[in-house]
């Protein structure tokens, strides 16, 4: 048992490392699952500590050997919410910066003679990795469960929002989707409750507030499965605002950006409804 407890406090000091050793081709997944791995060996050291009686707690050290189980399971603590913060914080700079790839791409197209924004296609992430495939606006967003790993109550707080979108209590639904983008920056999960957000708004006669949202959700994540549907709502809603000219570039850009998608033939609709060139 003794022998039990060292090993696992071996293990968790050498944590830390593991997300800055250069010979191991590790992801923040990988490290996070490690982790919930580590948490569950200690669970069970405890629950086999306990089950030993007086006589097995006073050979692994008395109180002791549970302080120290306290203190190992804080550490891990700190550590697990470390890394979610730096897998946030990463996700933030890819998501703006790629972003930004892509309007520069956009802007300096237009003025080089010949060249085709047709031909641009979509912008990769930075640091590699493929851009995301066009999302269809009528299907349902991949589930989270086999998605990027996420924080804890990260889904249960999404879905809450969902929930009362779905059940019609649109200023709730508003208001919980608010709160999840202000509680997990850099979430995956952001350009969908961006765009759930922006239809509640849009239910309660908002309009300039859901384009906003949108523009949000798209910004957050222009790749991603739910980025078709909110650049679309988006440029209908500048529309309806009466901002025909930007309306028009907008939904110009689903077509260009997410080509053969539902959302870009609905966007080709919408233009000619707007009676864009």
């Amino acid at each position: 048992m003794l022998r039990a407890l060292l090993l696992s406090a071996a293990v968790l000091a050498a944590a830390p490392v593991l997300a800055q050793d250069a010979n191991r081709a590790q992801t923040l997944a990988d490290i996070k699952t490690e982790l919930g791995q580590l948490q569950s060996e200690i669970d069970s050291l405890r629950q086999e500590l306990k089950a030993s009686g007086a006589a097995g707690l006073q050979k692994a050290g008395g109180d002791s050997a549970l302080q120290r189980m306290d203190s190992m399971e804080l550490s891990l603590s700190h550590l697990t919410d470390r890394v979610e913060e730096l897998e946030n914080r990463i996700n933030r700079v890819v998501a703006d910066g790629t972003n930004r790839v892509g309007d520069l791409e956009y802007r300096v197209c237009e003025m080089e003679d010949g060249c085709d924004i047709s031909s641009l296609g979509m912008t990769k992430p930075l640091g590699g990795g493929a851009a995301g495939s066009a999302p269809s606006v009528t299907s349902p967003a991949p589930d989270a469960s086999t998605g990027p790993d996420l924080a804890i109550n990260e889904k249960s707080d999404f879905d809450a929002g969902k929930k009362a979108y779905d059940a019609g209590d649109y200023a709730s639904a508003a208001d919980l989707l608010t709160t999840f983008k202000q509680t997990y920056p850099g979430s995956p999960l952001t350009g969908d409750a961006m765009y759930y957000r922006g239809l509640a708004l849009q239910q309660q006669g908002d309009t300039a507030g859901a384009a906003r949202s949108w523009l949000d959700g798209f910004s957050a994540d222009p790749s991603g499965a739910r980025a078709g549907d909110n650049l679309l709502s988006l440029g209908k809603a500048l529309g309806q605002l009466g901002q025909t000219n930007e309306a028009c570039t907008t939904l110009g850009q689903v077509g260009v950006r997410f080509p053969g998608s539902s959302a870009a033939s609905e966007a080709q609709t919408a233009r000619q409804s707007l009676g864009c060139p």
